[in-house]
């Protein structure tokens, strides 16, 4: 359920463990004392990720036996590392914000879509911006909306239950995962430059060489491409169903900060912790725990990735300079009372988000988001709908 106001889920949390629980939920408590990120921290900590989850993939199949039981933890490392190099990263750098300087940012960005093998740096930054940031923002023309109707099969009229289960399907469908991967290698090679082809043709042919040589097949396939690959675009998939809810049909004015600010809440992840007088409160804190450590913290750590939990403030602020700290910059635009933009809207947990999402589809307009309609206004290979 979308909520306006303030609540008291964040405040219920043991204040001892603020810090990572403010991570983990996306919210400060009230009274936090802010702590700093920057642009830097951000990209290095997601490559470090990366490059310790390799690693020790590395060291678990050198073992063998038990050991095997790392790849678990380890690929999610080699994950998240991988999202927020494209969430956070890839996505500033679109907006030439990443550190508000025009060709670091636009290296960085090439590199990093060569890297994940995701749409071209230059004509994602170009489309996100004119289709995505602009008045074309959850039309047919925006990627996001295309990604629902094309890649998703999703319509008005479905039932969330409907919604849902084509969703699931989708996520365990060979079919649709092979097609993902074939619309991300299409996405970025139709727009590289042939140098570009060149050097990411030869870093995947080099990595293919060094495994033949010394017996790493194993590791290339299991450490890096699957989490690649597969568990990738399960993550992509789940973060889509996220971004941003529908328009009612009934809204006629399409245009100012009242209707764009409508179309995007922040998802925190979490749920209010016990109460003191809870009558079984050794058992009911077992439960708290055990939920927030195996499903709120799966997908804030492997789905909602980097600044995905506050995308609200992003869509208000899509060039603030001190995007890096999103948490207590979008608490501190609540607490001066957002000036210009309507309230903000947040949702506790990562299913009702997808609800809400799936409840606001199902009601919007049939005419307006006819799949069938896409061929007279879209501009772009129908493959980069597939990407986020």
């Amino acid at each position: 359920m979308l909520t306006s106001t303030q609540d008291s889920v964040r405040d219920s949390m043991p204040r001892i463990l603020a810090r990572p629980l403010t991570l983990l939920t996306g919210q400060p408590h009230a009274g936090q004392r802010p702590f700093r990120f920057t642009p830097t921290t951000h990209l290095v900590n997601a490559v470090l990720s990366m490059l310790t989850g390799l690693a020790t993939s590395a060291v678990a199949l050198g073992l063998d036996g038990w050991w095997l039981v790392l790849l678990l933890p380890v690929w999610a490392m080699t994950l998240h590392g991988m999202r927020n190099l494209r969430m956070m990263v890839l996505h500033q750098c679109a907006h030439r914000n990443m550190w508000a300087r025009r060709r670091l940012d636009a290296l960085v960005g090439r590199a990093v879509a060569g890297l994940l093998l995701v749409q071209h740096f230059e004509r994602y930054s170009k489309e996100h911006v004119s289709d995505h940031h602009s008045r074309n923002h959850m039309t047919l023309l925006d990627p996001t909306v295309q990604a629902f109707l094309v890649s998703l099969e999703l319509a008005p009229g479905m039932t969330r239950r409907q919604m849902w289960r084509r969703l699931l399907a989708k996520l365990v469908s060979p079919r649709f995962h092979a097609r993902f991967l074939v619309a991300r290698v299409r996405s970025y090679f139709h727009d590289a430059s042939p140098v570009e082809r060149m050097a990411v043709v030869s870093g995947y042919a080099a990595a293919a060489a060094l495994a033949t040589a010394f017996d790493g097949w194993v590791f290339l396939l299991v450490a890096y491409l699957l989490p690649l690959t597969l568990c990738y675009q399960v993550s992509n998939t789940l973060r889509l169903c996220v971004k941003h809810t529908f328009p009612s049909p009934d809204v006629t004015e399409r245009r100012g900060k009242a209707y764009f600010g409508s179309l995007t809440n922040a998802i925190f992840l979490g749920e209010p912790a016990p109460a003191r007088t809870h009558p079984r409160r050794t058992l009911a804190w077992l439960r708290w725990w055990s939920r927030m450590l195996l499903v709120h913290f799966p997908a804030r750590y492997l789905v909602l990735t980097g600044d995905t939990v506050c995308h609200d403030f992003h869509h208000r602020y899509p060039m603030s300079r001190n995007w890096a700290n999103y948490i207590f910059e979008r608490a501190r635009d609540v607490e001066e009372g957002h000036p210009g933009w309507p309230p903000y809207r947040h949702v506790w947990g990562l299913a009702p988000a997808i609800d809400a999402v799936f409840a606001s589809l199902a009601v919007s307009d049939p005419d307006e988001y006819s799949s069938e309609r896409l061929a007279e206004v879209n501009h772009r290979e129908l493959f980069a709908a597939f990407d986020d």
